[in-house]
């Protein structure tokens, strides 16, 4: 017998943890395809629908903080990068219960900004910004115009789904830099409105309360947690 075969053999399933990733995006995928194409889709046509049609905006004050930040248009891919990043939660949902629980809060959520911004129409103020033909903002810009701002459903999305992000990173038993990234990630996407000049302070500050609440609402109950365990408790 040689000193190797003392040697401890190298492990099956190194990363379990991403093997519990790729199990709970088989989990209804078809469902969350479906599901999350659909909604993306029904969004965007209500969502300017509203910003056509509402009232007169009222223009939004600008703070020191808002003075402070500066403009960046380089991080236009990290604002847009949204929409990949709010389809996360959905793909990792381990079954329909926190498929629904994610989807109806997102759908409360926007049913709520979207209320806001037809009864109380907001826009933010005209920035001295250059969004000409050719310029990385001019698309934005002409699409996606200064009103429907308080709350900021771009920041809205980004916690909510961070905070759902988190508790399934923290389920797998995921690294600390997967859960930092995460982190990282929504930080950036909050920043970016700002830099870009899509949102300012005082948005910002209502999309955090209305992502924050959320996501604390979509806690799972205390009994459901303790029956999980016990299930997956071995014999």
């Amino acid at each position: 017998m040689t000193p190797s075969s003392f040697k401890d053999p190298p492990p099956s399933n190194p990363q379990p943890w991403l093997h519990a990733l790729v199990r709970r995006c088989r989990a209804l995928w078809p469902l969350k395809l479906v599901g999350n194409t659909v909604a993306t889709a029904g969004f965007f046509p209500l969502y300017f629908w509203i910003m056509k049609n509402a009232g007169q905006p009222w223009t939004l004050p600008l703070t020191a903080f808002d003075r402070l930040i500066a403009f960046w248009p380089a991080l236009l891919p990290v604002y847009l990068s949204l929409w990949l990043y709010i389809a996360l939660p959905v793909f990792l949902a381990k079954d329909r219960r926190e498929l629904w629980s994610f989807a109806l809060g997102c759908a409360f959520m926007t049913g709520i900004a979207l209320a806001v911004f037809w009864f109380v129409p907001t826009a933010i103020p005209n920035f001295s910004i250059d969004t000409s033909p050719g310029t990385s903002l001019h698309l934005l810009k002409t699409v996606d115009a200064a009103g429907n701002a308080f709350p900021s459903l771009h920041v809205s999305f980004s916690v909510f789904a961070s905070v759902v992000l988190a508790r399934q990173l923290r389920e797998v038993a995921a690294p600390a830099w997967a859960r930092a990234l995460n982190i990282a990630w929504a930080v950036a996407i909050v920043y970016s409105t700002t830099a870009v000049r899509q949102h300012v302070l005082v948005d910002v500050l209502g999309g955090l309360a209305l992502g924050i609440g959320f996501g604390l609402a979509s806690r799972p109950r205390k009994a459901a947690v303790a029956a999980a365990a016990v299930q997956a408790r071995p014999a």
